[in-house]
């Protein structure tokens, strides 16, 4: 297990966001037990018609004591919210962007209010979600220049994104949908098709991420409603679907907030990021990197945690030698995020297959940590050889002026960066090369929403 190795100053950074609106084919092939409690998944698409669940109460350890600082501490821990419509270019904190040596970034698109996950389609076209607003957005590269478009708009925290053949999947606090041939409809988008809606309603880590799969299903998370506590059995896990939305199957158990995985392109084993549970220091615990190499794995929430401390509550009894342990530790309170194996031809030979990770940064530490892009490198046997920062300066005397979430590897091998405090999209590049422009027109207004 790696905890951290850097052969660069690693710069501390990064925070989190105050709400604005109120495997192998082998592995791929495997039975996995069925997600316990509710309903059967749906073989056909569920009524889009049908009413959102009701929304449940965030559970608490111990009865009667909520499990946060005392109020005095709880003053300097505030969280950090992001730019309403996002920052106009001119705003963005691209000088102060730091990467190694010939490496450069640079705006690829801006004023996409909380912009989360990234996705590519076939046709070229980069998909942003949301998690605190109601929109999906496309990213158009037309004769030299970038337009962005609404796609999908009065969505219940649109955060999960996949795309498969021409269709564009996502998924919602309590429901998945999707868009078909979107790519040929970007200015009349259908209205979103629900294939899957059983999941339980909670604010408290209820979006989703999602991702395509090797044998072609989606993987989603479902997070832990709470910070620490007994999930339900339909919750703290990583579970797969068909793409109409039938024969849902637990992958990996005991994840409390997973908000970004990939598959190693060769071993084609899942790997992803989790975000540790939170009070009970600023430096514990750390986020983790963890790998799948068997169906319906624990990895340890919420009796364990970072593969070597049991909760003091209830941990009792348990041993963490009972659960998978991370294959690195990426940070206490880091919001590990997104992340990606890189498979383009761009960068220099040392980063192919390794991963690139979004860390959101820290919101409840007094010195903020995160707030950057790192790069794990692996062995050649799926463990982390180590981990070191690739773009930072995100986090500026302590404070945020960018936090990254998601990453996206482009088809000529650059890397595209989220950042939904800044509302912004950057582009990575390597050596010379010539970027599109960028239209630049008064955040407030510059998106046409085609989704009505």
């Amino acid at each position: 297990m790696i905890t951290h190795s850097s052969t660069q100053h690693r710069l501390p950074l990064a925070g989190i966001l105050a709400a604005l609106l109120g495997l192998t084919p082998a592995f791929a092939q495997q039975a996995g037990d069925k997600p316990a409690a509710g309903p059967a998944a749906p073989s056909a698409a569920p009524e889009a018609s049908k009413p959102m669940p009701p929304l449940q109460p965030e559970p608490t350890t111990v009865p009667g004591r909520p499990d946060i600082p005392n109020a005095e501490v709880a003053k300097q821990l505030r969280n950090v919210a992001p730019l309403p419509f996002g920052a106009p270019e001119d705003q963005l904190p691209v000088a102060q962007l730091k990467l190694p040596k010939s490496f450069k970034v640079e705006v690829y698109a801006s004023g996409i209010p909380n912009a989360r996950s990234l996705r590519l389609g076939d046709k070229g076209t980069v998909f942003v979600s949301n998690r605190l607003l109601d929109k999906v957005y496309a990213i158009v590269d037309k004769n030299g220049k970038r337009e962005t478009k609404v796609i999908a708009s009065g969505l219940d925290r649109p955060n999960g994104l996949a795309f498969h053949r021409g269709t564009l999947y996502i998924a919602e606090g309590t429901k998945i949908s999707k868009l078909e041939a979107i790519e040929d409809n970007l200015d009349n988008p259908p209205k979103p098709v629900v294939i899957y809606s059983d999941f339980l309603n909670h604010q408290s880590h209820g979006w989703k991420f999602m991702a395509l799969g090797p044998d072609n299903k989606l993987y989603v998370n479902v997070g832990s409603p709470c910070n620490i506590c007994e999930p339900p059995a339909t919750n703290g896990q990583i579970r797969r679907i068909n793409l109409d939305g039938s024969g849902a199957e637990v992958v990996a158990r005991g994840v409390r907030n997973s908000v970004g995985f990939d598959w190693h392109p060769v071993t084609k084993e899942l790997y992803f990021t989790d975000n540790g549970r939170d009070w009970l220091s600023e430096d514990l615990l750390e986020d983790e990197l963890n790998r799948v190499t068997k169906l319906g794995q624990h990895f340890g929430f919420p009796y364990c945690h970072q593969g070597n401390f049991t909760d003091r509550e209830l941990g009792w009894g348990r041993s963490c030698d009972e659960f998978e342990k991370p294959v690195a530790l990426l940070g206490p309170h880091s919001a590990a995020l997104g992340m990606r194996f890189y498979t383009g031809k761009m960068f220099p030979s040392q980063y192919q297959n390794a991963i690139f990770i979004a860390r959101h940064g820290s919101w409840n530490r007094t010195k903020k940590v995160g707030g950057d892009v790192i790069v794990a490198k692996l062995n050649k046997d799926g463990s982390v050889k180590s981990w070191e920062p690739f773009l930072t300066g995100f986090l500026q005397n302590n404070e945020y002026i960018g936090r990254p979430v998601d990453v996206q590897v482009m088809k000529d091998g650059s890397l595209l960066v989220s950042d939904d405090h800044a509302g912004a999209v950057y582009r990575v590049t390597y050596g010379s090369t010539k970027v599109a422009s960028v239209e630049t027109r008064n955040p407030k207004s510059e998106i046409r929403d085609k989704s009505k």
